[in-house]
């Protein structure tokens, strides 16, 4: 592998006498597979040989954060190898960060995490969700996330799990409120611990009564409007994005997908190259909460911005996605990564709503299709929605709607 890297005999011995030569070789190679340049491969080589000389001392490379910070300090044979002095912070955080991505890849890396109490209770909980309920995966994740932050709260209070009462759990809402939560959210995680706490008394872990006792705040049906940018700012979001840069090429058909079709962020994301029929025009999305594909015809605007995309900025790989990361290592784009350039990208232009992520492409895609006279139906089979009743917020969209029904002239009706 050095061969490839170094012409200088002496610049190949110099590594390959180093400690841990075949680990580095595999890490190196596993880099030039994902498309790392050579630039990236020299850097990576040189730090990895000052990483593998200061973790000698582990024979078998199992290490924590804290064993790799003990050892990222002492520069003076580095700085007498460089011939100057180096910049001791930057140099221990480029020495952790490289250290750390090479025990990851062998599989060495030993995660700092602090216990989560009553894991057990809370994986049967995640079988049941998914075995018994069919939940998404995405789903569980989420009110796995919630149940873990209570049951840390709880747990610091050093009690069984069957000692839990009402109270703990007005407790922890209170809490919650207290540290920023709206209401909605607040609702949200009531639900999520009734349902656990519903299965817990069913499994005879707690009080069974502990569930129906569980009150959250009182949310009014369609009491907000859909938070989202203007169509016309929609339109200037997509207009400044029509350069000749990577990440604009990239972006500009996930925004589309977004505000045109109405996707959601895991919906883009998981967005496959088979799931678009280039000649039949056709895009399928498989849907998050219908359990199953949604076929849409392609319009030629993004099927155009998607072909520029594929052509130009996506990289050679093994992945079935269509939209990847820009830099090395090359994988799938993640839910937030949609989620930070979306919001990125709608501040750079001025727009100030109280959701600025890709949902709010979603709400405006609604609200567009309202003003242009579409039914609650059709927008609902549009967006992918299960009920009407998450198709009933956007009827307050429609001023122009609600004045013909306030100026209509009851005459002797009355």
């Amino acid at each position: 592998m050095f061969e490839k890297l170094y012409s200088s005999p002496r610049a190949i011995a110099w590594h390959q006498n180093a400690p841990y030569l075949e680990e580095r070789e595999q890490y190196l190679s596993h880099c030039l597979d994902n498309g790392y340049t050579q630039e990236s491969l020299f850097l990576i080589a040189k730090e990895l040989f000052w990483v593998a000389s200061k973790l000698n001392v582990y024979p078998d490379l199992r290490l924590t954060l804290g064993q790799v910070e003990a050892v990222a300090n002492k520069w003076d044979e580095r700085e007498h190898c460089c011939g100057r002095s180096l910049n001791a912070k930057w140099t221990k955080t480029r020495f952790i960060q490289v250290a750390r991505q090479w025990l990851r890849f062998l599989g060495c890396w030993c995660e700092p995490t602090d216990p989560i109490p009553f894991t057990h209770l809370l994986d049967q909980f995640s079988v049941w969700m998914e075995e018994e309920r069919g939940l998404e995966s995405s789903t569980i994740q989420r009110r796995k996330g919630c149940l873990t932050q209570f049951l840390c709260w709880y747990g610091e209070k050093k009690q069984s799990f069957d000692s839990i009462r009402i109270t703990d759990i007005d407790a922890y809402l209170t809490v919650c409120g207290t540290n920023g939560c709206t209401r909605v959210s607040v609702k949200n995680v009531a639900t999520i611990i009734r349902s656990f706490m519903k299965y817990a008394g069913t499994k005879g872990w707690c009080d069974s009564s502990i569930a129906a006792a569980i009150c959250a705040p009182r949310v009014y049906r369609l009491e907000n409007l859909p938070a989202g940018p203007s169509w016309d700012q929609v339109k200037t979001l997509l207009a400044s994005m029509e350069t000749d840069r990577r990440c604009d090429i990239r972006d500009l058909p996930i925004i589309m997908l977004c505000a045109i079709y109405g996707f959601r962020e895991t919906e883009v994301a998981r967005l496959k190259l088979e799931n678009i029929d280039w000649e039949q025009s056709l895009i399928v999305v498989e849907r998050c909460k219908r359990r199953g594909g949604q076929t849409y015809p392609l319009v030629p605007v993004v099927g155009n911005a998607i072909i520029h995309y594929l052509r130009t900025v996506r990289p050679q790989s093994s992945f079935r996605e269509v939209f990847l990361t820009l830099t090395p290592p090359f994988r799938p784009i993640s839910r937030s990564t949609i989620y930070s350039l979306t919001s990125r990208r709608l501040a750079q232009i001025g727009v100030n709503t109280r959701h600025i992520g890709p949902h709010s492409l979603r709400h405006a895609c609604a609200s567009h299709l309202v003003s242009e006279n579409f039914t609650l139906k059709e927008i609902g089979d549009h967006l992918g929605h299960c009920s009407s009743a998450s198709t009933r917020i956007y009827a307050k969209v429609d001023l122009q709607g609600l004045r013909q029904v306030a100026d209509f002239d009851l005459g002797g009706i009355l």
